[in-house]
């Protein structure tokens, strides 16, 4: 046999036989490798340790420590779910099992939903099959061959899949005697490398998540390599259940959903205090940044949306409006002659505003502009509307209704890198006071965008100067950038380790030519503006779900919707205590009195319960002096206070926008 070279990660070299397996290289390394592998990447593809090798290679091992290893892992878990579901379910349909941000699901078609009892019994077989170490082997057939195999045994959807994806030959992948699945790959060597997973849950889903197909069942579940990673994240779930921002939007009273506008939220009196109060920090963050607020139309023209390019690239995803009897398009009545018969009564196409920018350029339109005015910002807090899939509206983080603390910066070129850094700056200042950590990516040209590669190239280059002339560490992300320019998103991590993305800074050279946008520059010639995109909390209803759920509902008090609870002991103490209702409101303070004729145990357990940070507490000693007994949602009981200084201490805090150490 014929000798290949297999070059290893540390340029090292061993001699191999032309059609050995990876497996018996990293057999010859070290026992432990050998033991430790579960795929290899051989120049550049990951494949199975059974892959022979052909000729000269270059070889790395995929062991548990590798950044490939867990999606690997999961997505062999995900095969062994199915082979567990089908052992027990006979006649279920399998759709497909991907490996997923946090574990992996796995879809099915079967008479009737799984139930509790029957997601146990199913992680039960998996931990049967995993102990029996069975292999997990490739299998090659010739597209017809696959689609007959799947096709006799009941898959209409595996049939569909190898259709549509196959090549004339394709991949399957059975575990030894269990289970067969049309696939790619990789996968571990056997079921016995699959130790810690766990059954989560299932829900309804439709064949390829449109409600227009299939009906199916999804299982999700998750996979770690060590029992003990396995429990660290049983318990964040378990906690990311009790901080749920749909279960505690409902107990705080902050909003509410209806079947009759859904993914479009009620904001219940608390809820739109915490809104307003948003809102208003925004507006005062930007105060001395030179932002002009502005509103614009919530109904545009289709000419708008094909002008801006969003009618061919987004239109799938935007309400769409139709009035009879009106002209189509205004450009071309205009062309026409008065009273003209064709007038253009055929009915105009509106779409509801799914995003600012639009608008902004027509505004911008307006009147004429120098390179004086420049940079320009716009900003807008107007509601927008996008039409979300009903199967992934999830409460306030996936919503067909929202506003967005929204800007539109023109600026000349020269003033790219200046200004995202000025954005940068911004972005930190208002994330420092909610205390939440944050990461950056740089989003870069997606496969299918506007313009001219040159363009892009050189927008994408100046995000990245700017991102290293302020310092921020930041990562890449490959083709997620917006069709119409590069962008910078901010990722934050909350309390509990989950990433939310938020913040989002998009460079954009294509909008402004698309509108015909023209400065007039110091060589007093025309020059088209650049374009940035920007939105510092993203939606502020997203935003809103991530600090209820930061916080667990327990907001500081300079964000809390009501920030003091009163709690009068009896009737008696009803009148000082609407006098210290009224000086705490003239104070500025959120502030409610209970005077009901209830026990004082019950009030101060309702208002720990609602998480309000201050209660005073009125009894006849407090009536007597003129004090309270201040209560802390997290300290308990402080003791006796004159009210002067406690309104001075709770001014301050809130000045402050901090959160107290003992909270």
């Amino acid at each position: 046999m014929s000798q290949i070279t297999v070059t290893l990660p540390d340029g090292s070299t061993r001699a191999a036989s032309a059609g050995t397996p990876v497996a018996a290289v990293a057999a010859d390394l070290s026992s432990r490798l050998a033991k430790q592998a579960l795929a290899a990447i051989v120049d550049g593809r990951m494949v199975d340790l059974s892959y022979p090798l052909e000729s000269d290679a270059a070889v790395r091992f995929v062991t548990p420590g590798a950044p490939e290893a867990l999606e690997l892992y999961r997505h062999s878990t995900a095969h062994l779910l199915a082979a567990a579901v089908t052992s027990l379910f006979p006649e279920a349909q399998c759709g497909i099992g991907p490996a997923i941000g946090d574990g992996f699901f796995y879809d099915f078609v079967v008479d009737r939903p799984f139930v509790p009892e029957d997601l146990e019994a199913i992680e039960r077989k998996m931990g049967e099959l995993a102990k029996q170490d069975l292999r997990y082997e490739r299998k090659m057939m010739s597209k017809a061959e696959a689609k007959a195999f799947f096709g006799d045994r009941g898959e209409p959807l595996k049939v569909q899949l190898i259709e549509e994806k196959g090549g004339p030959v394709v991949s399957c992948y059975t575990i030894e005697h269990a289970f067969i699945d049309f696939c790619t790959g990789p996968h571990v060597p056997s079921t016995g490398r699959l130790k810690a997973f766990k059954v989560l849950h299932s829900s309804n889903a439709y064949w390829k998540g449109d409600a227009q197909n299939q009906p199916m069942q999804r299982i999700y579940g998750t996979a770690f390599f060590k029992a003990s990673e396995l429990s660290a994240h049983l318990t964040r779930l378990e906690e990311a259940k009790k901080r749920d921002h749909r279960k505690l939007g409902r107990e705080l009273g902050l909003f509410t959903f209806h079947q009759w506008a859904p993914g479009a939220p009620f904001w219940q009196p608390k809820g739109a205090t915490l809104y307003r109060l948003l809102s208003d920090y925004m507006r005062d963050a930007l105060a001395g940044e030179d932002y002009q607020e502005v509103r614009t139309p919530l109904v545009f023209n289709k000419g708008l949306w094909e002008t801006s390019g969003h009618w061919d690239h987004y239109r799938e995803n935007m309400f769409l409006l139709q009035s009879d009897g009106e002209p189509s398009n205004s450009v071309e009545n205009a062309a026409r002659p008065s009273g003209s018969a064709a007038e253009g009564r055929r009915g105009a196409q509106y779409a509801l505003k799914a995003m600012n920018c639009p608008g902004h350029m027509l505004m911008f339109a307006s009147e004429g502009r120098s390179y004086r005015d420049l940079p320009l910002r716009f900003h807008d807090q107007g509601v927008l509307h996008r039409q979300e899939a009903s199967g992934v509206l999830s409460g306030l983080t996936r919503v067909r209704q929202f506003s967005q603390d929204d800007a539109h910066c023109f600026i000349t070129e020269d003033q790219i890198g200046e200004e995202v850094e000025r954005l940068m700056r911004l972005v930190d200042r208002i994330y420092r006071d909610f205390a939440l950590d944050y990461a950056v990516e740089l989003s870069t040209r997606p496969e299918k965008y506007l313009g001219e590669l040159e363009t892009w190239n050189h927008a994408e280059a100046q995000l990245r100067g700017a991102l290293e002339a302020s310092g921020a560490p930041y990562s890449v992300s490959e083709g997620e950038g917006s069709f119409y320019g590069p962008k910078i998103d901010v990722h934050v991590t909350d309390a509990i380790g989950r990433r939310w993305q938020c913040a989002t800074i998009q460079l954009d050279y294509q909008m402004p030519q698309r509108f015909g946008l023209k400065y007039i520059g110091a060589d007093n010639t025309e020059h088209t503006p650049v374009l940035i995109h920007r939105a510092i909390f993203g939606s502020f209803e997203r935003f809103i779900a991530l600090l209820i759920e930061q916080y667990a509902g327990a907001f500081p008090l300079w964000l809390a919707p009501v920030q003091v609870r009163i709690l009068s002991i009896a009737d008696r103490h009803n009148d000082y205590g609407r006098t210290v209702q009224e000086r705490l409101a003239a104070a500025g303070l959120r502030v409610e009195l209970d005077d009901r004729r209830e026990k004082i145990g019950l009030k101060i357990r309702e208002a720990q319960l609602q998480k309000i940070p201050q209660m005073l507490v009125i009894g006849d000693r407090e009536v007597e002096k003129g004090t309270v007994a201040v209560r802390s949602r997290t300290r308990g009981d402080l003791g006796a206070c004159a009210l002067d200084e406690v309104i001075r201490t709770l001014e301050k805090e809130v000045r402050l926008k901090r959160t107290p150490a003992t909270e």
